[in-house]
């Protein structure tokens, strides 16, 4: 996008200060380590599980966000559909994790998600997990996001975008573990929520609300111009919370179940909050100016209604939204490969050259989805959700403890189903999403092996 902002000095030197401020909250986190007997290993990862609630709370709403430039496409191009599928869906599965699984998971002695998973059902199946959540935490989207932001600021070309910008995460992330992803996250989340709120306060101060009677009125249908189904597959992809290693990472952190509880409620507050801000502001925006690109137009608009030095922190704002995601899901990710999957005894030392190596992997895959962010969103969130959902939740329901072999089925199959499914998909006249195939496929696994072995 060849965009100008024609920004002040005064933003670009706002803009520069919030970048810089966030390297400062980090060593700040880094000078908050406590000398104790806590394992560093744990430390390292989760704090030694020891986050208050108030951490807990915006570190997880940070880091849940940084796909900020697909969701407002989605607000741009279809309005309260976005607000629907990008919000509602995620709110009722953040509810159900507070009061079902938190509790249960908190209590336990696992570091990650794919560790829980090898305490029932054994190393097998841990590293089977562990596959899965790493295709789930490949930050590919908030890659592509960090590119087009400063290739939006400075015409650099989308690929040298990316890579500046997951250089930049890198830097921090490799620094000093996730104390220093928490306390980046609370600077990001003050930029990030208060650029958002203020958009979509200036909108309505300025245009009114009947500025919003220029859109279609598809833009108020919460199922817009998309089908049914369509729309409900975004469900199914929110229920992938419920096995979100990131969640579980932050659960296992917090100093008690009753934290980990009532942080994700206040985090589900606060995003309804975002969520309208960002969907409301993403609506003036089309309104107001429908011949901008849905890709950029929330940012053009932003910048083109903000005074001067505002536009300088709502970019930082956005620049935070992004950062904060990304470096969590580098940091976990890379924590999943060398911990979980290659069982590493140098643990600190492997997990930082794990980040690397999802860094160089994460980077080749957004070449090869080429900007497009739902689509990263619909393929590798549908996989990840077929192969784990059922069979953890089934795990979490049922009172007898299901056997490894069908835990393990359970998740290649649902896996499998939905991926040759997408590809047949162009030669099948039923027009499904892979990810209700994996589900139903993982469902039915399990239901038919427990039948044959019993």
């Amino acid at each position: 996008m060849d965009i100008d902002l024609q920004l002040s000095s005064i933003d670009i030197f706002i803009f520069i200060l919030i970048t810089f401020l966030t390297y400062i909250f980090v060593l700040w986190g880094n000078l908050r380590k406590k000398n104790n007997n806590t394992d560093s290993f744990i430390d390292t990862l989760l704090m030694g599980r020891r986050l208050t609630l108030p951490m807990f709370t915006v570190t997880l709403v940070a880091t849940w966000y940084g796909g900020i430039f697909g969701v407002a496409k989605i607000a741009f191009e279809s309005g309260l559909y976005n607000f629907f599928t990008q919000g509602f869906f995620w709110y009722l599965t953040y509810i159900i994790f507070a009061f079902f699984i938190a509790d249960k998971i908190r209590t336990t002695d696992a570091i990650t998600l794919p560790d829980l998973v090898g305490i029932n059902f054994g190393q097998s199946a841990k590293k089977i997990a562990a596959v899965f959540n790493i295709l789930n935490l490949l930050p590919i989207a908030y890659i592509i996001s960090i590119g087009l932001f400063i290739n939006i600021l400075f015409p650099l070309g989308q690929n040298l975008a990316m890579f500046l910008g997951l250089l930049f995460v890198l830097g921090y992330s490799l620094f000093g573990g996730f104390r220093s992803v928490v306390y980046s996250d609370l600077f990001q989340f003050i930029i990030m929520t208060s650029a958002v709120f203020i958009v979509c306060f200036l909108s309505i101060w300025e245009f009114g609300l009947d500025e919003l009677t220029k859109l279609p009125d598809s833009y108020f249908s919460f199922t817009g111009n998309s089908s049914l189904l369509e729309t409900f597959s975004w469900g199914l992809i929110a229920l992938g919370t419920l096995v979100d290693p990131n969640f579980y990472q932050r659960c296992f952190a917090a100093k008690s179940p009753k934290t980990a509880r009532a942080g994700i409620l206040l985090a589900t507050l606060i995003w309804v909050i975002f969520d309208l801000s960002l969907t409301f502001g993403a609506m003036y925006a089309r309104a107001h100016m429908p011949e901008l690109n849905s890709q950029g137009g929330y940012i053009i608009y932003s910048t083109e209604i903000l005074p001067v030095g505002l536009k300088g922190f709502f970019l930082a704002g956005i620049c935070a939204t992004i950062l904060s995601t990304l470096d969590s899901y580098l940091f976990l990710a890379g924590t999943t490969l060398s911990y979980d999957l290659f069982q590493s005894n140098h643990k600190i030392l492997h997990q930082r050259i794990g980040m690397i190596i999802i860094a160089i992997l994460s980077y080749l895959l957004a070449l090869f989805f080429d900007g497009d962010i739902k689509k990263v969103w619909k393929t590798i969130g549908g996989l990840s959700t077929s192969a784990l959902l059922i069979p953890m939740l089934w795990s979490y329901i049922s009172h007898k403890k299901m056997n490894h072999r069908t835990f393990i089925i359970s998740m290649c199959v649902g896996a499998l189903s939905c991926v040759l499914w997408n590809i047949c998909q162009a030669n099948i006249p039923l027009k499904l999403d892979g990810i209700y195939v994996g589900i139903i496929c993982s469902f039915m696994s399990i239901v038919l092996h427990k039948k044959i072995t019993s």
